[in-house]
């Protein structure tokens, strides 16, 4: 019996921290099959490609514009050309035929199409970072599905041996019982330990299905045999000031919102073309019969400079672009916002890191403790110097303490990982492939500030167009 207490109090140690090298299903791969299948991914890349094709829309403008046109009707004409030539012709009605071709080519439009280019390329910008921020949300959510999964599977096993122990232990006091040798409230006791060690079971076999369920409802598939992953603990920075300025460099919401800011300078730009001339090239030929009542062809051929220059409309254009300068400073709003809550979602990580990572060698420490007394005390019940209660309150603190303990290794786990995630490094960390739609279309400009000193700073400038 001794020696079955051993093997039961080495498999819970063994349990927290091998698991079956043969497993085939890693968490690269749940994460890339996550990303390639999620739904909310999908939809933050239609949305991409979207804008994407606006950036299209908007550089047809440097392009010619070619336009047909072709009539065919009829035609009461009065005229001082057609009295003219008969004064008792009052008119003249005629099958009229017109056809037409018209090539007009932009010069010059206030730079309009040059911000409007760059406006919808900081909007897909914008989206891609949106891709990519999503994309690393979905991966910190595949992975704790994916470890909440492994620490079911610990749980249940661990559950399992505290059963087989309390079962062990209820048939050698019932045998002693039958012998005489032991007392009967002994196997009353033990039958009611027992009985707590299988609804302990079966609560941690309903918590292993719920969470097989949650990781059916994130990844897209039930689980598998999960391989455990290793510790990313070498890429955590030493400091939390480390952290937030890897986390304010690199993660997607603060360059979506940066890009923002970028296309609402380009629609700020945009606002203000009208107050330029417009210089198109005009190219037409008309191939007209029976025009104005005079039977037979009237065709024409043109090639024009023509400058537009509007002078007055109400003042419609100088309130647009006084509001596209409020539409800055609310871009610029936002990205503050964000920055904020960066700056909030790393402390936190960093605080529930700091704070596992000192609880788990404690928490070890009383699971290894709880293993030793309960060996100590399973000899000391075979020689009398300790009571049955005594043991099954020592197999109970076993319990509680190995399943603490794995608790706090997969918080520990899913902390790290939570940190790289603070960071926007996760699935680079993971080596996922992550979609075409995070690629970045347009050239940072090497003469801007980095907009980080800026808001650290407290250097932001709001335009005022008054």
């Amino acid at each position: 019996m001794t020696t079955k207490i051993h093997l039961y109090a080495c498999s819970l140690a063994a349990c927290l921290i091998v698991s079956n090298t043969s497993q085939a299903q890693t968490l690269q791969e749940t994460i890339q099959y996550t990303l390639n299948n999620n739904p909310d991914i999908q939809a933050a890349k239609s949305e991409r490609n979207a804008v994407v094709e606006q950036i299209g829309q908007a550089r047809a403008g440097y392009l010619p514009s070619v336009d047909l046109s072709f009539g065919y009707g009829y035609e009461n004409s009065t005229n001082p050309t057609l009295a003219g030539r008969n004064p008792s012709q009052h008119h003249v009605e005629l099958d009229r035929r017109e056809a037409g071709i018209q090539i007009r080519q932009m010069l010059f439009d206030g730079f309009a199409t040059q911000s409007e280019v760059e406006r919808h390329t900081a909007r897909a910008d914008s989206r891609s970072y949106t891709v990519f921020g999503q994309s690393e949300i979905i991966a910190l959510d595949a992975t704790e599905t994916y470890l909440n999964v492994l620490r079911r599977n610990d749980l249940v096993k661990l559950a399992e041996d505290n059963l087989h122990y309390h079962q062990s232990t209820h048939d050698q006091i019932v045998l002693r019982a039958n012998r005489g040798v032991g007392k009967r409230v002994d196997a009353d006791q033990s039958a009611g330990r027992l009985s707590l060690a299988e609804a302990n079971y079966i609560a941690e076999s309903g918590n292993q299905q719920d969470a097989q369920t949650k990781f059916l409802r994130t990844v897209g598939i039930l689980p598998a045999d999960l391989a455990t992953p290793s510790s990313p603990e070498k890429l955590i920075p030493k400091s939390l000031d480390d952290a937030t300025e890897q986390a304010v460099n690199n993660h997607p919401v603060l360059k979506s919102a940066n890009a923002d800011i970028n296309s609402a300078f380009a629609q700020y730009e945009t606002a203000h073309s009208p107050f330029y001339p417009r210089v198109d090239v005009e190219l037409g030929s008309t191939f007209n019969n029976n025009m104005d009542g005079i039977e037979g062809e009237n065709n024409d051929l043109s090639a024009m400079v023509r400058v537009r220059y509007n002078l007055f409309n109400g003042g419609k254009d100088v309130y647009r672009q006084r509001e596209t300068s409020y539409l800055i400073n609310q871009s610029k709003d936002i990205r503050d916002n964000a920055y904020r809550q960066v700056v909030e979602s790393m402390r936190l990580s960093w605080t529930a890191y700091k704070i596992i990572s000192s609880q788990l060698n404690y928490l070890k420490g009383h699971m290894d403790s709880s293993i030793k007394a309960n060996i100590a005390y399973r000899k000391q019940f075979n020689i009398g110097q300790r009571s049955l209660l005594d043991l099954l309150d020592s197999a109970n603190e076993l319990f509680t303490a190995s399943a603490s303990y794995t608790n706090a290794k997969y918080d520990m786990h899913f902390a790290q990982y939570r940190l790289l995630a603070s960071m926007g490094q996760l699935n680079a960390y993971l080596g996922t492939q992550l979609a075409k739609e995070t690629e970045i279309l347009s050239e940072p400009r090497s003469d801007e500030m980095p907009w980080y000193e800026e808001i650290t700073n407290n250097e932001t400038v709001r335009l005022n167009l008054f």
